[in-house]
């Protein structure tokens, strides 16, 4: 098979720079469902944009690629171990060429492999088949969304839903919970895979495998299709919306299989896919390695975006850092900033050294970026930055509040928002908290047109490292304050009680 790597290079490439046809679909619909000018269809305009962008430069959509996941289909006869290989092999050149971000670290030592090798690293699914071809299908799913997938076994007692028992109206309580829970830190509006029944392993598997199915088509049990439908009704009721901004659209996909399952256990197992749902197949000859098919991939896909760039009013906030004290308390949640000057990136690694450390460089009046950008090095071996979006805040919540008052800290920018700690240390400090539209790489990169240095490079690996970039009208939203409000808490309070109200009714 000759052209087998070929072949797989393009399936890598296609599937971190151009969205499905059915996702596309899905999202140019959502647009117009919100009302024109408020933060979700901003935000929403925001992610239609980056789609364009990334097909057009053939960079990847959200800087966080993923977890390369596999599942290969061949006929009797294949040496599965060529393709294995072929595989691994260009997983490797892809994350040399920037199409995938080097996502692979030792669980043990803390570092990045830098290639997406190691031990589990990419996860490759084998099954045989009756047919002729070998098909293989590919998810780059981003580690923002995977830590909002969730797992129930019943009975069991949630919040906001209360008791919930090993019935049809229990699988139904637990995949709204899974969507309330989700907020916006796993990119919202997003898409769900349940899976009801297996066991802890085969149960998330399952709920996985529904990401693969197509997200327009029909469920072929009537009873699974009729939650399917309710669920997308409802959810959509909660007012968590585009990012966690609120509004009309929280979900935007809905797929539940089911398995056989042990007397004694009773899962229900959400898989939680963000709206950059990269998920791509291909047919291959087994003789050539040539594609003799797509599955979900449009060639030549019209524009998402209604309008070219962003819209701004004259209302937006123009600052640039080093920030004063006195710009940033005049700030209040609900307001769109514009962001130039230098900005630092930082991400869990950078947050756990400056507990106890000190910052290489000057971080007072900084905005710190939770980024872990995608980098290339150029022919002069300059580093250019090709993809950058926000990654999931919450998780430096028990560093945040003490990093803003031990280095003056101004703007924290990230997405999906953070926890009391932070809106506290955000009040006493005179910081705010900036939320920027999550897998929007494309976007961002090109708000960020130079690197200016980098720290920890070695030692944390490029994702975690403390690149220093210069930002030009960086578009976020204020939706934590300096006044002690947070739109988070709002939403997700809000959006719970409305959760209680709609299961009550039921």
């Amino acid at each position: 098979m000759e052209r087998l790597n070929d072949s797989l290079l393009e399936l890598i490439t296609e599937t971190a720079t151009n969205l499905p046809s059915d996702i596309r679909k899905i999202l140019g619909a959502a647009y117009g469902q919100e009302r024109p000018g408020t933060q979700a269809a901003q935000a929403l305009h925001i992610i239609n944009l980056n789609v364009d962008q990334a097909k057009q430069n053939v960079s990847p959509i959200c800087q966080d690629t993923g977890m390369p996941t596999f599942y290969v289909h061949t006929p009797v006869g294949v040496n599965q171990l060529v393709i294995k290989k072929a595989i691994q092999e260009m997983i490797a050149e892809a994350t040399r060429t920037g199409k995938l971000r080097p996502n692979s670290v030792d669980s043990i030592t803390g570092k990045n492999s830098g290639l997406n090798l190691g031990p589990g690293t990419p996860v490759i699914h084998f099954e045989q088949w009756e047919e002729d071809d070998i098909e293989v299908m590919l998810l780059l799913k981003g580690g923002g969304c995977e830590n909002k997938n969730i797992q129930y076994s019943l009975p069991a007692t949630l919040e906001h839903v209360g008791k919930v028992g090993r019935d049809l109206e229990g699988i139904y309580k637990c995949i709204m919970h899974a969507v309330w829970q989700a907020q916006g830190q796993g990119c919202s509006a997003g898409f769900i895979g349940v899976c009801v029944g297996g066991d802890r392993t085969t149960g998330y598997e399952g709920a996985k495998g529904q990401l693969f199915l197509d997200q327009n088509s029909a469920n072929p049990d009537p009873v699974l299709a009729e939650m399917e439908a309710r669920v997308m009704v409802e959810a959509n009721e909660l007012g968590v919306g585009t990012m966690g901004f609120g509004g009309k659209v929280t979900l935007l996909g809905c797929k539940i299989g089911a398995l056989n399952r042990l007397p004694a256990s009773f899962f229900v197992s959400v898989a939680y896919s963000c709206w950059a749902f990269r998920r791509l197949g291909i047919r291959i000859d087994p003789n050539t390695g040539e594609i003799k098919s797509w599955q979900f991939r449009d060639a030549n896909p019209t524009k998402m975006a209604q309008e070219a760039g962003f819209p701004t009013t004259g209302s937006e906030f123009h600052l640039t850092t080093p920030l004063q004290e006195q710009d940033v308390r005049q700030l209040k949640v609900g307001d769109l900033v514009l962001l130039s000057g230098e900005i630092v990136t930082g991400r869990d690694e950078l947050h756990k050294y400056l507990m106890t450390h000190d910052s290489p460089v000057d971080l007072h009046g900084a905005a710190l970026y939770h980024c872990g950008p995608v980098m290339l090095k150029d022919e002069d071996g300059d580093w250019k930055l090709t993809a950058a979006g926000p990654t999931t805040s919450i998780r430096e919540e028990p560093y945040q509040a003490e990093i803003l008052k031990k280095f003056g800290v101004r703007a924290v920018i990230g997405k999906g928002g953070m926890g009391a700690k932070t809106l506290e240390g955000l009040r006493e400090s005179g910081a705010v908290y900036l939320n920027a539209i999550g897998g929007a790489a494309q976007f961002y990169a090109e708000a960020l047109p130079e690197v200016l240095g980098v720290d920890f490079l070695e030692e944390f690996g490029i994702p975690e490292a403390m690149w220093r970039l210069r930002a030009k009208n960086f578009v976020a939203v204020v939706t934590m304050d300096s006044h002690g409000n947070s739109l988070h808490a709002d939403v997700e309070k809000s959006s719970g009680i409305k959760l209680e109200l709609l299961l009550a009714a039921k």
